[in-house]
């Protein structure tokens, strides 16, 4: 699926408001791994109500199902 993050981008290899993500699935915890600004294969994991960092810097924002590939 791919998403799109809208709000406040916030650290170098997080988010960027208006780019669209990777999201690579759901958690058991409800939290969504999406392959953010790191790049990183595994991608890190972020709320799908309001995604925004950990330690609070940043208000965040939301997301944006740009591409549902589960009809």
């Amino acid at each position: 699926m791919k998403i799109r993050y809208v709000g406040e981008s916030f650290g170098v290899d997080s988010l960027t408001d208006g780019k669209v993500y990777e999201c690579l699935g759901v958690e058991l915890d409800g939290l969504i791994r999406v392959i953010d600004d790191s790049e990183e294969s595994h991608g890190y994991l972020y709320s799908p109500v309001n995604p925004a960092p950990w330690d609070g810097g940043s208000p965040g924002g939301k997301w944006e199902i740009v591409e549902d590939d589960e009809k």
